[in-house]
């Protein structure tokens, strides 16, 4: 037994932690939980847990259904929402075949291999997050509509406002767990929010995000409100998306830096840029996995809608934040597409093998666009080579079917099941009858 797991059994004794909950994510993201007792923790970490694969969304099929959670003893933390006494704890778990073998299957597995590419070639991925979501006031019922909590905008400091409150609670619970947080503000929506994660390498940071997420809704569910990270709740109202800051870094020197180039930009960093933006249409069915997400895309306020990147251009997918100098560690790239609702775990491993490409191949980075790219024209987009992302689910679907690149880091398994699943949504999708339908057509048709 290691010292990490040493560590873990000593404090669930001095703590009196009653539960531990091991966590693992679906391929579409979602948390999923089994509580064991203390008394099964030494059994779990040599041995793991058995469940039935295929119950869980694109984990197994039915005749290969057994399958095995193996806790990860570095991810421990007492949930601080379950009380002091009697607590409850929670640790991230690897999926296994019954053989011992990683899941091909498992979403965290998918971004180990994904890094695990990235450090055969020397580098450590890093990826810093700008998480968007809505509070809304609990519906009286189902077909209520959705109220949000406040009335606030961009960076406004209501008065005894309760998403202040919200925020200070949430952040509190998030720095309990040893999630460390950069900025918190309202956001442009009403009751909308924004709370950025600090700098880790991407496999914490995707465990990190999947603890935010249930740290949200907890917090929402005590302040007798609701947290959505839906990407767009509201048609009138600008959409939650997650822009995520992407470094690259050889041991402790930031690849991404160069003094004296062009927005001090490496090279490497250069390749990367352009990889993203090679690869950005293949990639959206995993970074904005739902029919919503393309009301959010194609909404405007600011929604990266076309394929370009810029310096300081928030229109652009692709942004290169201002250098800060003396501050070469902090050279970076932000790639604006991404969802708060999205895999973490799936979104980090296609983003990286899309910049990792770039560097492999040496692509070539365009210009940078400093327009607004909404303001120009069709034709003016076309003149400068600026291609727009897919539009709906659908085209998104189309264009992942076709990538190696995506095939390639998701494993045969993941791959084939987003398209399996993701085709389902969008027939039922477009099956439905909207009320926008029946309020233009039925009078007049």
């Amino acid at each position: 037994m290691d010292r990490q797991q040493e560590f873990v059994l000593r404090t669930v004794e001095e703590r009196d932690i009653r539960f531990i909950r091991l966590w693992f994510t679906d391929v579409l993201g979602m948390l999923k939980s089994v509580a064991i007792a203390p008394a099964e923790l030494e059994s779990a970490f040599a041995e793991g847990i058995g469940f039935d694969g295929s119950s869980i969304e694109g984990l197994t099929r039915v005749y290969e259904a057994d399958m095995i959670a193996k806790p990860d003893p570095t991810t421990f933390q007492v949930l601080p929402w379950r009380g002091e006494r009697h607590g409850t704890a929670r640790m991230f778990c690897d999926i296994l075949t019954p053989d011992g073998e990683p899941s091909l299957a498992d979403s965290r597995n998918v971004l180990k291999r994904a890094l695990a590419k990235a450090s055969d070639k020397g580098f450590t991925f890093y990826t810093h997050p700008e998480v968007e979501f809505y509070l809304f006031n609990q519906p009286a019922d189902a077909g209520s509509p959705l109220v949000p909590v406040d009335q606030g905008g961009y960076f406004d400091h209501l008065a005894r406002g309760s998403t202040h409150d919200f925020r200070r609670a949430a952040i509190t619970m998030l720095e309990s767990m040893g999630i460390s947080v950069e900025f918190s503000h309202h956001e442009a929506g009403p009751g909308q929010n924004e709370i950025d994660l600090r700098y880790a390498d991407a496999l914490t940071t995707a465990d990190n995000l999947m603890t935010f997420r249930t740290v949200v809704k907890e917090v929402a569910l005590e302040q007798g409100v609701f947290a959505s990270f839906m990407p767009k709740p509201m048609a009138d109202q600008p959409g939650s998306g997650m822009h995520t800051h992407l470094s690259l870094f050889e041991g402790d020197r930031n690849a991404f830096h160069e003094p004296g180039a062009q927005f001090e930009l490496s090279k490497t960093a250069r390749q990367f840029i352009a990889g993203l933006l090679v690869h950005a249409a293949e990639i959206t069915a995993i970074t904005n996995q739902y029919v919503n997400s393309y009301k959010r895309l194609w909404g405007g306020a600011e929604a990266p809608s076309y394929v370009c990147w810029g310096h300081n251009n928030r229109s652009a997918l692709v942004r290169v934040p201002m250098y800060k100098p003396g501050k070469g560690n902090s050279s970076r790239v932000e790639y604006r597409a991404l969802d708060s609702a999205t895999n973490p775990y799936l979104a980090f491993a296609v983003m990286l093998a899309a910049g990792l490409k770039g560097i492999e191949e040496g692509y070539e980075l365009p210009e940078a666009t400093e327009d607004d790219v909404w303001e120009l024209t069709d034709a003016e987009r076309r003149a400068l080579g600026i291609k727009p992302l897919p539009q709906s689910l659908d085209e998104a679907i189309a264009v992942m079917e076709k990538s190696e690149l995506v095939a390639e880091t998701l494993g045969e398994h993941v791959f084939d099941f987003v398209l399996r699943n993701k085709r389902q949504e969008w027939d039922g999708y477009r099956a439905q009858v909207t009320p926008f339908e029946l309020k233009r057509f039925l009078q007049v048709l």
